[in-house]
C-alpha cells in the first residue's frame, strides 16, 4: 500500500527493438486502422504468456480451489473434468439442462457470445484470450456449485481473499499509512502522490498473478502521469470520481484510502466504486469483499482506522456508492459498456481504471505496437480516465520508442512479469500521451 519508494522510473537504454518492431513505425492516426493491424491475443502459442495461463496458472488454481473448501465428489469431479477440457479438449458450450446453468440464467448470453467459437472443434487456446479467460471463470463457478445447491453463493476464492486481508502485511501497511499521515515532512503534493502510487503499487496484490509470479517486487514505472492527474482534479469543481476496481483484500485497501483522500481534500464530492457481481479472476472484488475491506480498515488503529470510519460514514450518507453490474463479468471490452456506465463516465470528474484485466478491456486485448497512443485508444469514452496498472499481460501502449528499446534489451518478459507499471491519464481533450514525443 504505502510503498512509493518501491516505484522507480525506467532508465533509458539504446538497444535494438524486438517483438514487435516499432523503431520506424509511426503511430497510425486512425484507431480503426491501428486495431486492424494489431492481432487479437490468444493462448495458442506455447511461447507466449497467455498459453502459460492455461497450462501453468490454471492447474495451480484448480489445486488451490480443491484444497480451499471441503467440496464433495460432485464438485471435485466437475472441477477435474473442466481442468481436462481446458488442457486437452475442445471448447464446450453451457448445457441448458444443467441446474447450475438454469439457476445462473445466463445461457442465452453465453450462447450468443460463444456463437463464433462453439461447435467448431476449437480449443480453449484458439479463441480470444479475453473471452476464454472470462468463460473459464464462468464455468468454474458452475463446477463448484456456486449457482444452485448447498454451495450456492459460496465464493470458491473466498479463503484466499480472507487470508490476504487478515495477513500481517496489512497491519504493517496500516502502520505505514498512519505514520505518513502524521508526518510533518510531507508536503500536500507529496501526500497526494503517495496515495496514488500506493494504489498503483497495490495492483501487485493479485492472487491469480501470484500463482505464477510469486511475491511482489519493486516496480519500474514506465509512464507516470501523476502530475497530470492531480492537475486535472485541482482544475475542476469537485464532482464524482468513479473507481473501476480490480482486486479485493490487500489491493482494495489502498484504493479505499485514495478515495477517502479525494473526498476529504475536496477533489471529489462523491465516488462510485464498480465491482464484480460474482467471483471472477480469483481475487477480483465483489461487494462483500469491499464490505470486508472497509470493516478491516475501520477497525485499524490511528489514521488508517479514522479513514475507514470516514468512508463508512460516506457510504451511509450516499457519498460512496458500490455498484456491481453484470457487464463486469462479461467477456467483452469496454467498447461494449452499457449506456448507463458510459453516461457515468461522461459525467464524472475522473474514472480510475485499476488493474491489468480492466486495462486490457479499456484499450483492447491486442498486440498493439507499444507506441500506440493511449489517448487515442481511450478516446471512445466520453470522460477523462486514469489507468493504474501493473503490467501482467502482453498488452502495452503509450510508451516511447526509446523506452520500448530499453525494455526489450533488458528482458523478454517485461510486458507480463509484474515488475513494471503504468500510471496513464487521458484528459477531456485526450491530449496527454507519452508515445512518439
Amino acid at each position: 500500500m504505502i510503498a512509493a519508494a518501491s516505484v522507480v522510473r525506467m532508465s533509458p537504454a539504446a538497444e535494438p527493438l524486438r517483438r514487435p518492431d516499432v523503431s520506424d513505425q509511426p503511430e497510425p492516426p486512425d484507431p480503426d486502422a491501428t486495431a486492424a493491424a494489431a492481432a487479437v491475443i490468444t493462448a495458442a502459442d506455447p511461447a507466449e504468456f497467455a498459453y502459460t495461463v492455461f497450462h501453468d496458472r490454471h492447474p495451480r488454481l484448480f489445486a488451490r480451489v480443491r484444497d480451499a473448501l471441503p467440496y464433495g465428489p460432485a464438485q471435485l469431479d466437475a472441477l477435474h473434468r473442466l481442468e481436462q477440457e481446458t488442457l486437452t479438449g475442445v471448447l464446450e458450450p453451457l448445457d441448458p439442462r444443467d441446474p447450475q446453468v438454469a439457476a445462473a440464467g445466463d445461457y442465452a448470453e453465453w450462447t450468443a457470445w460463444g456463437a463464433p467459437y462453439f461447435g467448431n472443434e476449437q480449443r480453449w487456446t484458439d479463441v480470444p484470450f479475453l473471452w476464454s479467460e472470462s468463460y473459464f471463470y464462468r464455468r468454474l463457478l458452475s463446477a463448484t456449485g456456486y449457482f444452485a445447491g448447498p454451495w450456492c453463493g459460496v465464493d470458491p476464492f473466498g479463503p484466499m481473499k480472507a487470508a490476504s486481508l487478515a495477513g500481517s502485511s496489512v497491519d504493517r501497511e496500516f502502520a505505514n499509512y498512519s505514520a505518513a499521515s502524521a508526518s510533518e515532512e510531507l508536503s500536500p503534493a507529496e501526500r497526494d502522490s503517495l496515495l496514488l502510487y500506493s494504489a498503483l503499487f497495490g495492483n501487485q496484490a493479485d492472487l491469480g498473478f501470484q500463482l505464477i509470479a510469486g511475491a511482489p517486487a519493486g516496480l519500474q514505472l514506465l509512464v507516470d502521469d501523476n502530475a497530470e492527474i492531480w492537475a486535472h482534479l485541482d482544475g475542476r469543481e469537485p464532482g464524482t470520481v468513479n473507481l473501476i476496481a480490480d482486486n479485493a483484500a490487500e489491493e482494495l485497501l489502498p484504493d479505499l484510502l485514495l478515495l477517502d483522500h479525494l473526498l476529504t481534500t475536496g477533489r471529489a464530492a462523491n465516488a462510485t466504486v464498480y465491482l464484480k457481481p460474482r467471483p471472477y479472476y480469483v481475487s477480483d472484488a465483489m461487494t462483500q469483499d469491499a464490505a470486508s475491506a472497509l470493516r478491516r480498515l475501520a477497525a485499524a488503529p490511528d489514521a488508517a482506522g479514522e479513514a475507514g470510519r470516514r468512508l463508512w460514514r460516506y457510504c451511509s450518507e450516499g457519498r460512496v456508492v458500490f455498484s456491481a453490474p453484470d457487464f463486469f463479468c462479461a467477456p467483452l471490452s469496454f467498447h461494449s459498456l452499457p449506456q448507463q456506465i458510459v453516461d457515468s463516465i461522461g459525467a464524472a470528474t475522473l474514472t480510475l481504471v485499476k488493474g491489468d484485466l480492466n486495462y486490457r478491456r479499456l484499450v483492447g486485448d491486442r498486440l498493439w505496437p507499444p507506441t500506440t497512443s493511449f489517448a487515442e485508444l481511450t478516446a471512445y469514452l466520453p470522460g477523462p480516465v486514469a489507468a493504474l496498472r501493473t503490467c501482467k499481460s502482453d498488452v502495452a501502449v503509450g510508451l516511447t520508442k526509446e523506452k520500448v528499446a530499453a525494455l526489450d534489451a533488458e528482458s523478454s518478459d517485461w510486458r507480463y512479469s509484474g515488475k513494471h507499471a503504468v500510471l496513464q491519464f487521458s484528459g477531456p481533450d485526450h491530449s496527454s500521451d507519452h508515445a512518439n514525443p
